[in-house]
């Protein structure tokens, strides 16, 4: 297909109808609005519904639903909607409820601005919701990956009966870019556990309660079962010039990107220095970073936040070698200008 020059939040919406996502749920936020707007356009065109619930909390559950009868769908917002669907996402993930939301960050807390921010992470990595559950999450960095991980998303959901997140900032959302859209799924997996409105209906149940004691643990110890299998297989991130590297950068979303500026100016100035971009947040590459560390002498972590990600990247460091920390906040991205800056000072100072 013919290259388009797109948002990246409508190349979500055009990668979710490809992955055969015929439903969306949700109600309009800036900076993630143009998915619902690009949603009520499309979808229509292939048959799929939008509709656009009266709050935040009708559309999770509205996804609830159709998720339960088996429907590829989804949902978005930006973090104060994402604040009110947490209730909601913690019963999708007990009823193990393969479905895909994304979150395009804003700054917070509370209604906070419209400018980018990256300081949802510990609130979709780490469950924002209530009880023990993990969410696959994909952070893209440009619009091409806003499309192809919202397919993946969707692909992760459905292979392991779990919620997927897309998880980017509003630059990510905002920006415009060339994407290159694939081929559309021809082949939906079979979901024999969906509610189908047959007869067999009596031996299906969707439900996240379980009043015995002994049964909710069993159901627990299957969740992270599960969990396991998913971290085993499914780590996804980016080396960038890591080969020779002393000092490596880490960053996810548009930082990622001004990272990648800055490393290609340093290796000008003859500086051993490279980056690993964390694609998947959970799970986390932290494997790939404790191997970093046995080689290299320092990593320097940014943020568009006061820190979140940066502590499981000293959890998978262990201690070995230090881990630098520089953020911005309040929607404000640096500079490669500024983060040289920040480098050479720690150099200075060593």
């Amino acid at each position: 297909m013919a290259k388009q020059l797109i948002k990246g939040n409508e190349a979500i919406v055009k990668g979710a109808i490809l992955a055969g996502c015929r439903y969306y749920f949700g109600y309009p936020i800036t900076p993630a609005s143009e998915i619902a707007e690009a949603a009520a356009f499309y979808l229509p065109l292939v048959g799929g519904t939008f509709l656009q619930a009266e709050s935040e909390v009708a559309s999770i559950n509205m996804l609830y639903g159709a998720a339960s009868g088996g429907i590829r769908a989804m949902t978005a917002s930006s973090s104060p909607g994402i604040s009110l669907k947490q209730e909601g996402i913690s019963y999708a993930a007990g009823a193990e409820l393969p479905m895909v939301i994304v979150d395009i960050m804003r700054g917070g807390p509370g209604l906070g601005n419209i400018g980018p921010a990256q300081a949802d992470y510990n609130q979709i990595v780490k469950g924002g919701g209530h009880g023990g559950y993990k969410l696959i999450v994909l952070a893209p960095n440009c619009a091409q990956e806003m499309c192809d991980l919202t397919m993946l998303a969707f692909e992760l959901a459905d292979k392991y009966r779990n919620p997927a997140v897309i998880l980017a900032d509003g630059f990510v959302g905002q920006m415009m870019e060339p994407v290159e859209f694939p081929e559309p799924v021809k082949k939906l997996p079979e979901k024999p556990w969906a509610i189908k409105a047959d007869s067999d209906d009596e031996n299906r149940l969707i439900s996240s309660i379980d009043l015995e004691l002994e049964k909710l643990e069993q159901h627990n110890l299957e969740l992270f079962k599960k969990y396991a299998d998913i971290e085993a297989n499914h780590v996804k991130y980016e080396n960038y010039l890591l080969d020779d590297a002393e000092i490596v950068l880490i960053g996810y979303g548009v930082v990622s990107r001004v990272l990648q500026t800055v490393v290609d100016e340093l290796r000008q100035r003859d500086i051993k220095i490279g980056m690993l971009r964390p694609i998947s947040l959970w799970p986390f590459p932290k494997k790939q970073i404790a191997e970093l560390a046995k080689r290299v002498k320092e990593f320097f972590v940014v943020e568009l936040s006061a820190g979140q990600m940066v502590d499981d990247v000293r959890l998978a460091v262990n201690g070995k070698i230090p881990v630098h920390f520089y953020s911005r906040m309040g929607g404000v991205v640096p500079s490669p200008e500024e983060i040289i800056e920040q480098l050479m000072k720690l150099n200075e100072a060593n």
